[in-house]
């Protein structure tokens, strides 16, 4: 098998540039041996690099059958699993070991890889790869910033994130419309969030979803009828900071505690 097909479903882009393939393999700054999974090596351009380094003990993960095929075959000493990141119970294969995950990710699933980092993130210190340059925008961006949204908070709650380098479509076999951009996440020191981390992300994802509304507005559901009277109600979600956020789940969780202002109407009433 000479290359494998790229299949749009899978949101398949091969990487044919290598020494940007070496620049995302550094990206994880490795300094001591390390567990490292890459997920969807697809024809292995990164994954060369990756058994290249001496401190890495790589495993990788492929959904692609025409993908695993051609790995096997032109990289037979690679521990490879044939299955879905997204599905794939990773306590099975990591225990409760720190290990470390890399990838060229597939663009339509870039986001779930990372909320399912965020589920292992006391396992996982550092998640670096390759992702659309708008996603990767979104996820480093600051609160103030008109591309901060529900990703930027829910990871930078725990990952310090960095923005790394910029990769053109040129690189890429077939070509994206798009342009790419290299992140690394390296955790921080938040274990305990100091709120209800559920009612957080409930908030978090409240709010964006009507991201041009005041906080008033937007959370205004979820409140049952109960007064938002403090000024933090009246700011747009991307002025509050991800300790703001953490903040107003406090306060949020204080006021749904509190009887409503507003009584609903009896049963009787209510329908006439």
């Amino acid at each position: 098998m000479s290359e494998v097909r790229a299949k749009k479903y899978l949101g398949q882009h091969f990487l044919t540039d290598e020494s940007v393939a070496e620049r995302i393999a550094s990206s994880l700054g490795l300094t001591a041996p390390a567990p490292v999974l890459e997920i969807g090596p697809g024809m292995g351009v990164l994954t060369r690099h990756l058994m290249l380094n001496p401190l890495i003990d790589l495993t990788a993960v492929e959904i692609d059958p025409e993908s695993v095929s051609y790995l096997r075959t032109h990289y037979p000493t690679l521990r490879l699993i044939e299955g879905d990141f997204l599905k794939m119970d990773l306590k099975a294969l990591y225990g409760d070991s720190p290990f470390m995950v890399i990838g060229n990710y597939p663009y339509n699933i870039s986001s779930q890889i990372f909320f399912k980092v965020l589920e292992y993130r006391d396992q996982i210190p550092v998640c670096a790869g390759m992702i659309q340059k708008e996603v990767a925008e979104r996820i480093a961006a600051p609160h103030g910033s008109k591309t901060y949204g529900i990703t930027s908070a829910l990871l930078q709650a725990f990952y310090d994130i960095e923005y790394l380098f910029t990769v053109h479509e040129h690189v890429f076999n077939p070509p994206p419309k798009v342009k790419s951009a290299v992140i690394r996440m390296t955790r921080n020191s938040t274990h305990d969030l100091g709120c209800d981390e559920r009612l957080f992300i409930r908030v978090v994802k409240t709010a964006f979803n009507q991201r041009r509304k005041t906080l008033r507005n937007s959370l205004k559901p979820m409140m049952q009828g109960r007064e938002m009277a403090e000024s933090v109600f009246g700011l747009r979600p991307e002025q509050i900071s991800v300790k703001g956020f953490i903040d107003l789940t406090n306060l949020v969780q204080e006021i749904l505690s509190q009887p409503p202002s507003r009584p609903a109407l009896p049963a009787d009433t209510a329908l006439c």
